[in-house]
């Protein structure tokens, strides 16, 4: 049964009117950077007052929640617990704001690499990128075993990213979500810069790179490209390389990093604009004169009048006096709340000039396009079971896992996409549930043969889909049920 008020978008669409799609953007939320039980405190009561912001603030603008944008630096030190506790959060935050769990566009930043895999010899590597450049770069993720060197360093945020459907390119390039549609023959479309590619322990600034592959995009007739990365172009020595396809191919460009917000609106040619909008952080380092929590709210829409993508932005910030959040007034000083992008791409649509829109965007999905692998050998990380994916063979999906299946998995074949809730179930238990705890749950399911050895995120996500095709999801229900009612000190 479809809902009420979806049915209500349905009319509104059928009558020609225009898709508002609505993101919660934050930005260095840093979960794990507390040091003592003051600052944790400080930034839990924030971060919950932030949803409760959040809540009200979308309801105020009667569009379609999209969902929540996300620009880096998700943990603090890219440990697995630090992104359980960003999970459960991002969780009530989708509830508050209306749409599902999974929608959420992330990119990693360069707190979202794991420094303790930073050995010696890497760092060494990593030091010929910053004094060597691109080609230094190019070396590496052309070499299968030094390319998974590099992505080593992401191994819990890759995990993470992909059950949201963020997944990570592993050889350099760009991933990009799919079309969301604002109007017949207009859509926008995210494309996922991971600027932490060349990261070690301390970077400075302009030392960064972004690489040719993550530099080059296409445009698209009728579709405008909104680019998420967490650092700012200042941060990267090929920076006026990568801003020749900013100005050329895309009409915003979201970051992070700096913990200051800036709007600049740029006019690039008669009829280009490009918006280049910087985040506050959504937990800085220190809250104090300097900085303090920030999000935005972002409207994007098709503005029919100019033919141009419109960007609605309300900005929040932390109102120390009355501990609630409010709109940053200091922020907006100067600028227009809705800026109307003058927009190429939308005037090449084979539409150009329909006023009309198709009914079924009111069930617009942002459903990802996997992205290039790591050489085949990592082939597995995007031949996810129930993706509508290939499946690979057994001996390929568990190379290097320390465990022992009790059924090879099927050849090669093609699945449907797996269900909302399957999707929901997914995240949950990766999140309630310890890496031992998980293990034990698969072998009671008979999935595998014993609890000991090592699993990485992927495999673990392939053999809980299949437990979820075997139809355990009820026992996966319960079971998460329990464990959760244990951590809240509560008894079956």
């Amino acid at each position: 049964m479809i809902p009420e008020d979806v049915r209500i978008l349905q009319r509104q669409l059928r009558r020609g009117a225009v898709l508002k799609a609505i993101f919660v953007h934050v930005s260095d939320i840093h979960f794990g950077q507390e040091k003592d039980g003051g600052s944790s405190a400080s930034n839990d009561e924030a971060k919950r007052c932030l949803i409760v912001d959040a809540g009200a603030e979308v309801k105020k603008l009667g569009g379609k929640t999209a969902g929540v944008i996300v620009t880096g630096d998700i943990a603090y030190s890219a440990q697995e617990d630090q992104y359980a506790s960003a999970g459960q959060w991002l969780a009530q935050l989708t509830d508050a704001i209306g749409c599902e769990r999974t929608d959420v566009q992330m990119v990693p930043g360069n707190h979202d690499i794991d420094r303790d895999v930073i050995t010696n010899t890497l760092e060494t590597v990593l030091f010929a990128f910053h004094a060597g450049g691109e080609y230094w770069l190019d070396r590496h993720l052309d070499h299968p075993e030094d390319c998974k060197t590099l992505y080593r360093r992401f191994d819990a945020y890759k995990g993470f990213a992909l059950d949201y459907r963020s997944d990570l390119d592993l050889n350099g390039g760009v991933s990009k979500s799919a079309k969301l549609d604002l109007a017949k023959g207009r859509a926008i479309r995210f494309v996922r810069l991971n600027s932490a590619i060349a990261c070690s322990k301390k970077d400075d600034k302009g030392k960064l790179i972004f690489g040719a592959r993550q530099r080059i995009y296409a445009e698209e007739d009728g579709v405008e490209l909104v680019v998420l990365s967490h650092h700012p172009l200042s941060w990267f020595q090929d920076s006026e390389k990568a801003r020749g396809f900013l100005r050329g191919r895309a009409r915003v460009f979201i970051s992070g990093h700096e913990h200051f917000p800036n709007l600049d609106v740029q006019k690039v040619e008669e009829g280009r604009d490009l918006m280049m909008l910087a985040a506050g952080a959504t937990a800085p380092d220190e809250v104090g004169d300097a900085f303090t929590y920030k999000y935005n709210i972002l409207a994007f829409e098709w503005d029919e009048a100019q033919d141009a993508l419109a960007v609605t932005i309300n900005p929040r910030t932390w109102d120390e006096g009355m501990a609630r959040f409010k709109r940053d007034d200091d922020f907006m000083e100067g600028h227009n709340e809705r800026q109307i992008l003058a927009s190429p791409n939308f005037r090449k649509s084979p539409t150009a000039g329909a006023a009309l829109v198709d009914a079924d965007l009111a069930t617009a999905e942002l459903v990802e396009e996997p992205s290039s692998p790591c050489h085949d050998a990592d082939a597995e990380q995007h031949a996810a079971e129930g993706d509508g994916l290939p499946v690979a063979a057994e001996d390929n999906i568990v190379d290097d896992q320390e465990i022992e299946p009790v059924e090879p998995i099927d050849p090669i074949v093609a699945e449907p996409e797996p269900t909302q809730d399957t999707r929901d179930l997914q995240i949950r238990f990766f999140q309630v549930l310890n890496d031992a705890e998980r293990r034990e749950a698969f072998v009671a399911f008979g999935i595998i043969r014993n609890a000991r050895g090592r699993m990485d995120h992927e495999t673990e996500r392939r053999l809980f889909r299949r437990a979820v095709k075997q139809g355990k999801a009820g026992e996966i229900e319960r079971m998460l049920v329990a464990a959760e009612n244990e951590g809240n000190g509560e008894t079956a």
